[in-house]
């Protein structure tokens, strides 16, 4: 997921040509109080122009804030060209309810960006407070400050946060996606943040710059030898299930539906399933 600042016509456009899965223009961080409107404007006509060509998100201003509910508002009127609202700062059952609320009668789904050691604590809450939620995403700019944890922590340092998401996100039945890397570099430590998240099960991750998306998409990308192995799994599986064998087996292992839920999964995760 490529972010870009919905108030830079150029870069948006930038964001949108690229080979990113999705595109989330941005009207929060990346755009100060002066031009929250016209950034607002430009992100919905982008989204209007590039309809059904790519998934667009938006990313809006929290609801606490003088932007947050006209933002809102501006992206119901959206309807299906927009895939989702990314909901920044959030913290309790009550910001979802009502960005819920603003975006009845729509089919826009919302994305929790989870930054604060708030909406850390409270993530199983925040997971199951509606079914327009398709996702969690970890923020760690502002999370590590409010924890006081260094911007050079190592991925590892972050894995009792990364798996208090990732377990609240599967138990709820939606996606979990690690948030941005503090460089925009296409670099060593970059790439090694991206395999440690993907190695934990996460589903993506965001980047802030169109050269981090190849190395990001190669992380969370299943290699020829897993899809093959995935499919050859389920093909066992179901010829078991065909001739009422009580179990399969595969290259002497025993196949269960642990076995197949993985599976599913590397398959999913290609649009194969």
């Amino acid at each position: 997921m490529l972010i870009a600042p919905g108030s830079d016509e150029r870069k948006a456009r930038k964001a949108l040509a690229s080979t990113a899965d999705e595109v989330v223009l941005d009207l929060e961080d990346a755009v100060t109080a002066a031009h929250k409107p016209a950034a607002r404007d430009l992100a919905c006509r982008l989204v209007h122009e590039n309809a059904g060509a790519r998934p667009v998100s938006i990313r809006v201003n929290a609801l606490g804030t003088p932007w947050g509910a006209a933002d809102l508002e501006a992206c119901a009127e959206l309807g299906s060209a927009l895939a989702s609202v990314v909901l920044p700062m959030t913290e309790s059952v009550h910001d979802l309810v009502e960005a819920d609320r603003i975006l009845a009668g729509t089919s826009i789904g919302v994305q929790a960006l989870v930054e604060t050691p708030l909406g850390i604590r409270d993530i199983g809450e925040i997971t199951r407070a509606t079914s327009r939620l398709q996702s969690v995403i970890i923020g760690y700019a502002d999370l590590g400050a409010a924890l006081g944890r260094s911007p050079s922590a190592l991925p590892e340092h972050w894995l009792a946060v990364q798996d208090a998401v990732l377990i609240a996100a599967r138990a709820a039945g939606i996606q979990a996606v690690d948030g941005p890397f503090l460089g925009i570099a296409d670099d060593e430590r970059f790439r090694r943040a991206a395999d440690w998240t993907s190695a934990l099960g996460f589903d993506g991750k965001w980047v802030i710059h169109p050269t981090q998306v190849d190395s990001a998409t190669t992380a969370f990308t299943p290699s020829d030898a897993a899809i093959e192995d995935a499919c050859r799994v389920l093909e066992a599986l179901r010829v078991a299930e065909e001739d009422g064998a009580g179990a399969a087996q595969l290259d002497g292992q025993m196949l269960d539906e642990a076995v197949a839920v993985a599976a599913r999964r590397v398959l999913a995760q290609v649009g194969g399933q």
